[in-house]
């Protein structure tokens, strides 16, 4: 479990604690892909990312563009309803990956960064606890959708604010698990890990 530390906790934090960073000094995030080399594994790891921040903004602003009056309520509530289901499953689905699959063994490559790796673990537990609240203010406000519900405005207001939450958390997240991982890939090779 991740020490309780300043730079631990998730919300606050603005990147991995100085002593994880071992690596990223060596493999700095402007040199990946042009004199690093990313492979596959790495590529398809920061793909899924890019599509979680992409998807997880996309939510958002449609949450504005809803309260500009650019969507009616139903137009809304069918573009919403698969965009988030497909959000919040495949973020749980790749965090549990993670946490069986990866990051030990990623720990067990280099055991300096094994705090780092026990540092995202610990996030994913926090990042269950936002999605679960997502999804539970997404659900209310999509039946007030549907409904035509007098509350919906408050609803919406909920889902934003919860989503703002996750979103922001999410952000600092896979920027700090790719700040470790990315490098300890450059470092020891893919195939280490199963990549090519």
């Amino acid at each position: 479990m991740a020490t309780n530390d300043s730079g631990s906790d998730l919300m606050v934090r603005t990147g991995l604690p100085d002593d994880q960073k071992v690596l990223l000094t060596h493999y700095p995030r402007e040199a990946w892909g042009t004199v690093h080399t990313i492979g596959e594994l790495g590529r398809f790891w920061i793909e899924r990312h890019d599509m979680f921040r992409e998807l997880g903004g996309l939510l958002v602003a449609g949450v504005d563009h809803l309260k500009e009056g650019q969507f009616d309520a139903a137009g809304f509530a069918r573009w919403f309803a698969p965009r988030l289901n497909h959000f919040l499953g495949d973020l749980e689905g790749h965090h549990q990956i993670e946490d069986m699959q990866y990051f030990q063994l990623f720990a067990a490559a280099d055991g300096r960064l094994a705090r780092g790796f026990e540092l995202l673990e610990a996030d994913h537990l926090l990042i269950h606890t936002l999605l679960e609240r997502n999804s539970v203010a997404a659900n209310r406000f999509y039946e007030d959708l549907l409904s035509g519900s007098t509350q919906v405005e408050y609803s919406r207001d909920a889902y934003a604010a919860e989503a703002g939450s996750l979103l922001k958390g999410l952000m600092r997240h896979l920027e700090d698990e790719e700040d470790l991982l990315i490098p300890l890939l450059l470092d020891q090779g893919e195939r280490k890990f199963g990549g090519y």
